[in-house]
């Protein structure tokens, strides 16, 4: 019997060959079902004389592996349980394990067998034998439930001062389990208690094993925030963990524990992720780790795998700590050595370090630029994948046109076979389009195209807060809603000319473009109203042509639910263009006709009703299809009262009697409500009036944003002509002068255009900060003199600016803070080393301060037309017809103040000259209010740009702060450094400060100060249930006298937004940002106090407790 040097039986053996030589899963099963008859009949009772087949050990120990077996393929074999409680009884310690491992491996958590277990783990657990002791531990890991661990907890207990090391390292990851199993018999103090004195033990492997319940145990105590307590007595550890790290650090554990020359890297890992949990966001905590961390991190660094570990791990744990320039330093070194190796293992540990350091400090992401390029165009998918990841995380308001053309191109990149991949990215994609746009344009245009190439993978509420936002405008001016409708109607009839196939769109694109176009297409100025029902219908033909052709290939089956409402959607959108056009051409009147046979009732039903409103009623077109109407409310009629005329007309004509309840009628769910006028006559009926109409609606479904229902339409716009159908316009011939009278006599209906959600940097819900005031017109360059600004306020660059720019970051990788010298002169660069820096500037816009922008070439989608613009003699709106004039250039304003760290709009322009000056803040936000932008800039010649600061175009920055001196100063000598070029370092050579002007005391974080956030109470509420993180303080102020007072010191001296005070209760709120998506908020309480004095008890939530703490802390400085 060959069975290859194993003992094992022949039937075993067999069975072993031919799983493993089976074609199928139904020839798997019908060998374990002959198997599970052998089995059983193994369990047959036998005849007095004979001997039982199992009561040799060695065969009964054969058949619980074989029961293990039958169970690991998915088949039932309980039958043969009961041999594995026997097993675990034996006084071998060979066959006993093998009954604890088939108990634990197949018993159910409620099997009644279990408990047969419980007295013999309870004589194991007390055995002098070792071997004994240690199987009962295990296994009482494993079998023990809730209801058993008051049973075995005390034993266990008493293994903790076990003379074993083996027995105290199992014991105490036993004794962990139970406290997880119940916490009432096992507390957390007792876990505690054991935990210390497993942490102080002499043997390194029982201290080893208590670090694996520390940090589960904290990790637990993090996510249930509600017992602080827990995690303090945890943070009181830290002394210890401390000097248990710098003792491996130094070699003093045995030899046996190092791993290629590294002390005891496993528990080095455990220990520096321990530190993280304790000290994230704690600075009193984290202070006591950070020279540990320093040396850690600098003798772990000795090129292996396991030092590789160790300083990836210091990297995450500095991170999370409250932060060290030091540290930070230190961690950003390392970064740099995992992204400049040639391993990608390791490459793939420093994209994820960055990507983890970037989102709290995005300033260390500088020197990395090519490298992160490198990383994105590896062949290595998953290098590629967490590159993206970087990406993500690293989005800006600045950088948001690349990244999200670089996810874009992924999506549509063949090679990639991911779909999972490709749907994250689409997700992606949409969240920072919202988050970041910088302009409404571009969002539409970017959720067009991926809609185009990402088709059903966009969700549809994406497509409906497009249609929202067109529906209801941006809130700013009538003039700039009908600009951006405009905009999306060239784009989405420009798409539709140029593909006729429904085939190639998908059918959330064709919803979305339905039903833009049957809305706004009277705004196009390159196609008319009747072109765009021409191009509809044809998209109609074709789609039903496809739809059919894929229900016969289906086998004759229905429409899904998305097809239908595609079909619905293009439908409506022809029947609102018909009401429009105050015409039907035949193209149209032949869809319409072709509908009215369709298999879908409720299309079929549409048509029909058009057919008839059209040839009986065509007056009642435009009320039906209002123009621009979608977001206005409708007036619903509860009680029918349309019809009182036709009913009392039916009851005096004796064609109709009015309604009466019968006598007899007992039925408890009647209420008299239909036969006394809607008045109930008994007390104890139903209520059945309807609730109230919430406060806030939700927004509207995708149907009933396409059927394009409304209460009337909206009138006109200066400038913009109604279609021809339109009710109130003055061309449509289909309403009577009678109504046309009624509807000019009428006043115009509620509009809710200007309420609309404010798409920016800032998300859907947060609304766009308070604009700075303009300059007056009289003081604007002409408008050839100057390009039109960005959305974020930076002038676009000519050609040679861009150039220069393009230069100056490729000098930045290698004279990063040295002095440039003048006798090198600097290399020339191949056109794919330049175009591969001007991605990674265009890539790291808004992150690395200083840095210009360059523009992308793939800034707006290829398939955006360019629209042509409108006749000189088509009428504008008044605002647009008084900006006409232009006056004349006005004389040389002082140099303005310039912000050295604005890290969002470094081309920015400066506010006018004629507003005073604010006091210089070296830690400005990087987030600068969109309508800085509308400030101007004076224009210098090229040869004073040049004179000013080496060609860099930023001029002497530090003289520009300073007092105008009486005499000018020097220009500084020619620079050739990128960073002075921006203007940030002005020179390198030592030079004597002129001055500065006042330090501003608002609160800053990372050099990043505090924006008001206008919000209003509501808002506040829902930030402050969002906001995770908070920090408290009391102040005694004799400052401050009373609450006003104290919202002009918040607003003043922290730069936070009073968002209300109540009187009443002497509170106060005030609301603020830091950054773009750190919300921060303040809520305090004033009480007097003898002396005179204000007693300040102030909350602060934020969405980092990082910054929480800090602003706590500034609060107590500025109340004093």
């Amino acid at each position: 019997m060959a069975t290859g040097g194993m003992s094992l039986s022949k039937e075993f053996f067999e069975f072993l060959k031919a799983i493993g030589e089976s074609k199928s899963k139904q020839e798997e099963d019908r060998i374990c079902l002959r198997e599970m008859q052998r089995l059983k009949s193994k369990l047959e009772p036998v005849p007095p004389n004979a001997t039982h087949p199992l009561s040799n050990k060695k065969k009964a120990k054969e058949f619980l592996v074989r029961i293990l077996y039958v169970e690991m393929l998915g088949h039932d074999a309980s039958f043969g349980y009961i041999k594995a409680v026997e097993l675990a009884a034996s006084a071998s310690l060979y066959h006993k394990r093998t009954g604890y491992m088939v108990c634990c491996a197949c018993l159910p958590p409620t099997h009644e067998f279990r408990f047969m277990l419980v007295n013999q783990m309870q004589r194991d657990l007390q055995s002098p034998n070792v071997l004994e002791c240690s199987g009962g531990v295990l296994a009482c890991t494993s079998i023990i439930t809730a209801d058993m661990v008051p049973a075995v907890a005390t034993e266990v207990k008493k293994l903790l001062q076990h003379d074993s090391a083996t027995i105290r390292k199992k014991s105490i990851v036993c004794y962990h389990r139970f406290h997880q199993l119940d916490d009432m018999t096992v507390t957390v103090e007792n876990l505690q208690e054991a935990l210390r004195k497993s942490l102080c033990d002499k043997e390194p492997s029982v201290m080893g094993a208590s670090l694996s319940v520390i940090e589960s145990m904290v990790r637990r105590s993090l996510q249930q925030a509600a017992k602080p307590a827990d995690l303090n007595a945890f943070k009181e550890l830290v002394p210890s963990l401390v000097s248990i790290l710098k003792q491996i650090g130094e070699h003093r554990l045995p030899g046996e524990y190092e791993y290629h020359r590294v002390p005891a890297p496993w528990m080095q890992l455990k220990l520096i992720r321990i530190l993280g949990l304790l000290g994230q966001s704690d600075n009193r905590t984290s202070q006591g780790m950070y020279e540990v961390l320093h040396t850690t991190l600098k003798n772990a660094d000795a090129g292996i795998n396991a030092g590789y570990a160790i300083v990836y791990e210091c990297c995450f744990t500095i991170c999370k700590l409250y932060p060290n320039p030091i540290l930070l330093d230190a961690a950003a070194s390392a970064i740099s050595r995992f992204m400049e190796s040639r391993s990608n293992n390791v490459k793939y540990l420093g994209v994820t370090a960055l990507a983890q350091m970037v989102e709290q400090h995005p300033k260390y992401a500088a020197q990395h630029q090519l490298a992160v390029l490198d990383c994105l165009e590896d062949s290595d998918e998953t290098l590629q994948r967490k590159t993206l990841d970087l990406l993500y995380r690293m989005t800006n308001p600045v950088n948001v046109e690349f990244i999200a053309a670089k996810f874009i191109e992924f999506i549509t990149d063949t090679s990639t076979t991911d779909l999972f991949l490709k749907q994250v990215l689409t997700t992606r994609v949409c969240t920072i389009a919202e988050k970041y746009a910088p302009n409404n344009a571009w969002y539409i245009s970017t959720i067009t195209h991926l809609c185009q190439v990402a088709g059903d993978w966009v969700d549809a509420t994406v497509a409906q807060n497009l249609m929202s936002l067109l529906a209801e405008g941006t809130g700013e001016s009538e003039e700039s809603d009908i600009e951006l409708r405009q905009t999306a109607i060239a784009i989405y009839i420009d798409l539709l000319q140029q593909t006729h196939s429904a085939a190639l769109l998908p059918s959330i694109l064709i919803e979305t473009m339905a039903w833009c176009l049957g809305e706004y297409a009277y705004l196009s100025d390159t196609t008319t109203v009747t072109g765009v029902l021409e191009e509809l219908c044809i998209l109609a033909k074709n789609y039903k042509t496809l739809q059919s052709n894929a229900t016969a290939g289906n086998g004759g089956g229905g429409m899904g639910a998305s097809q239908k409402r595609t079909r619905h959607a293009i439908v409506s959108a022809i029947l609102k263009l018909v009401a429009q056009a105050g015409t039907c051409p035949p193209i149209v009147a032949s869809t319409i006709d072709e509908h009215t046979n369709s298999t879908d009732a409720e299309l079929a039903m549409q048509c029909l009703e058009f057919q008839a409103m059209l040839t009986q009623t065509p007056h009642l077109l435009p009320h039906v299809f209002p123009v621009d109407a979608s977001a206005e409310d409708l007036d619903v009629d509860p009680t029918l009262s349309f019809l009182d005329a036709y009913v009392q007309e039916a009851i005096h004509s004796g064609r109709a009697q009015p309604y009466q309840k019968p006598e007899d009628d007992d039925d408890d769910d009647s209420d008299g409500y239909y036969g006394s006028g809607g008045v109930s006559s008994s007390a104890t009926a139903f209520n059945l009036t309807p609730y109230e109409k919430p406060t806030k609606p939700s927004a509207a479904s995708m149907s009933m944003m396409l059927s394009g229902a409304g209460s009337g339409g909206s009138s006109g716009q200066q400038g913009i002509s109604l279609p021809p159908g339109a009710a109130g316009s003055g061309g449509s011939t289909m309403p009577t002068p009678q109504q046309q009278q009624q509807q000019q006599q009428q006043p115009g209906g509620l509009n809710t255009r200007n309420v609309a959600n404010v798409w920016g940097k800032g998300g859907v819900t947060t609304p766009a900060p308070v604009a700075a005031q303009a300059p007056p017109a009289a003081q604007a360059p002409p408008p050839t003199s100057q390009k039109p600004a960005t959305a974020w306020g930076q002038t676009a660059s000519s050609s040679a600016s861009a150039g220069h720019h393009s230069h100056a970051s490729s000098q930045s990788q290698s004279q990063y803070g040295a002095a440039p010298s003048p006798a090198a002169a600097p290399a020339e660069k191949s056109a794919a080393q330049l175009e591969k820096e001007r991605m990674a500037a265009a890539l790291f816009g808004g992150i690395i301060p200083g840095q210009d922008v360059v523009p992308s070439a793939s800034r707006t989608p290829s398939f955006v037309p360019k629209r042509t613009p409108a006749p000189a003699t088509a009428p504008r709106p008044a605002a647009a017809a008084a900006a006409a004039p232009v006056a004349p250039p006005p004389p040389p304003a002082p140099a303005p103040e310039i912000d050295l760290l604005d890290m969002g709009a470094w081309d920015s322009p400066a506010p006018a000259a004629a507003a005073p000056a604010p006091d210089f803040d070296m830690m400005t936000s990087s987030s600068q209010p969109a309508a800085a932008a509308a400030a101007v800039v004076e224009t210098v010649s090229s040869d004073e740009d040049n004179n000013n600061n080496g060609g860099g175009g930023g001029g002497d920055f530090l003289g520009d702060m300073a007092p105008a001196p009486a005499a000018p100063a020097p220009a500084p000598p020619a620079n050739h450094d990128p960073f002075a070029g921006a203007g940030l370092f002005d020179s390198m050579e030592d030079q004597p400060l002129v001055g500065f002007g006042a330090t501003s005391t608002k609160f800053e974080y990372n050099g990043t100060a505090m924006t008001p956030l206008q919000i209003s109470t509501a808002q506040f509420g829902q930030h402050w249930g969002s906001c995770g993180a908070s920090g408290s303080g009391a102040v005694q102020s004799t400052t401050i006298s009373n609450l006003d007072g104290f919202m002009q010191k918040v607003q003043s001296s922290v730069g936070a937004h009073p968002v209300e005070a109540i009187a009443v209760t002497s509170e106060g709120i005030c609301a603020g940002s830091v950054g773009a998506s750190q919300v921060c908020l303040i809520h305090a309480k004033l009480s007097p106090i003898a002396g005179g004095a204000m007693q300040i008890n102030f909350t602060v939530k934020a969405t980092d407790a990082a910054i929480a703490n800090a602003l706590a802390l500034h609060l107590q400085t500025m109340l004093r």
